[in-house]
């Protein structure tokens, strides 16, 4: 099938996908040589690329054209059949262990092949309240949603799903698409892939229910899952919100037409130039303005108002409610039997719960709550007079919960955050000065920059600031044997007063500044792009990787006219135990080479460079 028609077919998946009918020709679909190009591409990328299954012999080192048509030809035929996933567990923050399942390279392959086919007919149709593992999206656009339109929330109901990826029902996921897809061989080939089972201490154990974690297409199976959520709680907010806006309350417009008064009478008194009373009635109307700004301007319990808010990321999902606490109650409860009786899974009773938005709750990392900050009060020109006026009360605010905090400095050995003490960490003291300060810088901004929606970001992230500062001064005092205050007085440079270092580098003589809060702007959503990486097929399909393999020009020896394969340059992983400047050097020369079989076999065998020389002294010698 040729690029264009593949093109159009992607295309009329999203139109058809968004007026509700059902879709057929997909497995056809995945006989498309571009489609499987770009699924290429998509998990190439990725920096565990190279991690194996349960074949270690099956890996992205040594992809080509070959092992692609070999793919495509077994899904052609109907004979491919995914491999157990392995299993291997990853600690999680509160001491539990994680289970994620590594597919072999192959399965990866189809995976991003029937992944880049699902999103075509999903991400039309999936809610905007819906913001984990999508194109554009990140926690920052949920966070940043939460910040600009939750204000007035009263309530915030917390529901925590247990064990969410390892209890979705199979049936149930594979009905759920069924009601999209038509096509069963298809929905066959997805249903191969959950039930693939996976290996743990070399023993094979069959999957009853879930997606592991760790599978390229599990992100957009476990989304399409909680869609049905998603529009459930649309439905329901629909019959739940109420009333344009909020009656007014009473007591502030008693004092409302007091100060009007007062004013009308200001200004009759200075037209007949009664100054004097003029000035006492300045006074009442200071007084009527002062209790104004202490009421609420409308009633928070208005009957007749009603509001719900709800937003998504993967499986951690949050609830706002304007209303009464009976009312959150009932909203939770009514939560918990949808996804019992619907989705079959449980709410943790221990996770889960409701919070007065007062008091606040966490939410990806951040504290959510309202009235955190107090009413900012401003002026401006109304019915031809300055009047001042004050910020909505209800404020959604964001905060940075200080667990997080000490948890961070912990896991990066800066030091001590409830004594604010920075402590120097010997292991990085045979790296050089500009490796030190990068990496502090790196570990510095990563912090500000997911923590920098916060409402008092700077002033919450400044303990941590200066513990980091004192790690990486004694951490530079340790490596030249000296004290802080001559690292700070010798070693560092002050440029535009700011401090950093001069190093020379290809380009000349740069300074490298040390990172200051300050340098991260205020209330910037981070790249929505940020948790996955969009793949579409945009123009040519045919990637700048496949056009290599195509060249059939090998890019070490040069010959021509040869199968090539992929190589990929040594993971990380392995080279753990050299020092930071050779990592960092091979990580900055990380990528992938088209070379021939025989030039493959050479770099693993460390004789590529013996082979250059013999080609070129058998060519000097003809």
């Amino acid at each position: 099938m040729r690029t264009e028609v593949v093109q159009k077919r992607l295309a009329a998946l999203s139109q058809l996908s968004c007026q509700g009918k059902r879709i057929n020709g997909l497995y056809r679909l995945l006989g498309s040589t571009c489609i499987w190009e770009q699924a290429y591409e998509m998990i190439a990328r990725n920096k565990g690329i190279l991690t194996t299954g349960i074949d270690p012999t099956d890996t992205a080192d040594g992809f080509s054209l070959e092992v692609m048509e070999a793919i495509i030809t077994a899904i052609r035929e109907r004979t491919y059949k995914p491999r157990p996933v392995r299993r291997v567990y990853i600690p999680k923050p509160n001491g539990k262990k994680r289970p994620l399942g590594i597919p072999s390279f192959r399965d990866k392959l189809v995976q991003a092949a029937v992944k880049i086919v699902l999103e075509a007919i999903y991400e039309p149709i999936f809610s905007d309240c819906s913001h984990g593992f999508r194109p554009e999206r990140s926690c920052h656009t949920a966070l940043n949603t939460i910040d600009k339109v939750w204000n007035g929330t009263v309530w915030l109901v917390d529901v925590d799903v247990v064990g969410y990826f390892d209890n979705i029902d199979h049936d149930i996921l594979l009905g759920l698409l069924r009601k999209r897809i038509d096509d069963d061989d298809f929905l066959k080939l997805i249903g191969s892939m959950l039930k693939a089972g996976y290996m743990e201490d070399w023993t094979w154990n069959e999957t009853f229910s879930g997606t592991p974690q760790g599978g390229v297409v599990s992100p957009i199976l476990a989304n399409v899952y909680l869609h049905e959520l998603d529009e459930f709680m649309e439905e329901f907010r629909k019959r739940f919100d109420r009333g344009a806006k909020r009656r007014p309350n009473p007591a502030y417009l008693l004092e409302a037409q007091r100060a009007k008064r007062a004013r009308r009478k200001i200004d009759a008194l200075k037209a007949e130039g009664r100054k004097d009373q003029a000035e006492a009635q300045v006074e009442k109307l200071r007084t009527h303005l002062k209790a104004q700004r202490e009421i609420p301007s409308v009633d928070g319990l208005d009957p007749d108002y009603r509001r719900l808010r709800y937003i998504r990321y993967a499986d951690d999902f949050l609830i706002g409610v304007t209303g009464t606490k009976q009312e959150a109650r009932d909203i939770m409860e009514m939560v918990r039997a949808f996804l019992r009786d619907t989705l079959k899974l449980e709410v943790s009773d221990e996770k889960s719960g409701i919070a007065h938005a007062r008091d606040g709750t966490g939410f990806l990392g951040y504290t959510i709550r309202t009235g955190g900050t107090p009413p900012v009060l401003h002026t401006m020109m109304l019915a031809g007079r300055m009047v001042t006026r004050r910020s909505a009360a209800h404020m959604t605010s964001l905060h940075v919960p200080v667990d997080k905090l000490v948890s961070f400095v912990e896991r990066q050995r800066l030091g001590n955050y409830h004594l604010i003490r920075g402590t120097m960490r010997p292991e990085l003291t045979n790296s050089s000065d500009y490796e030190i300060v990068m990496l502090y810088n790196a570990v510095m901004r990563g912090l500000a920059e997911y923590y920098a929606l916060g409402s008092d970001w700077k002033r919450e992230l400044s303990r941590v600031q200066k513990i980091w500062w004192f790690s990486l001064m004694k951490t530079l005092g340790r490596k030249h044997k000296c004290s802080v205050a001559k690292v700070v007085g010798h070693l560092l440079s002050v440029h535009d007063g700011e401090p950093g270092l001069w190093v020379e580098g290809a380009k000349g003589r740069r300074f490298v500044r040390i990172f200051k809060l300050k340098y991260i702007p205020e209330k910037v959503v981070q790249r929505p792009g940020l948790d996955r990486v969009p793949h579409t097929i945009r123009g040519a399909a045919r990637t700048d990787m496949i056009d290599r393999l195509r060249a059939q020009e090998c890019e070490r020896c040069g010959r021509t006219d040869v199968p090539l394969e992929i190589h990929h340059v040594r993971r990380l992983a392995d080279i753990a135990n050299l020092s930071m400047t050779t990592r960092s050097k091979i990580a900055r020369q990380r990528k992938r080479h088209a070379v021939c079989r025989e030039c493959h076999d050479a770099i693993h065998a460390g004789t590529l460079q013996a082979r250059l020389d013999r080609m070129e002294t058998s060519v000097g010698a003809g």
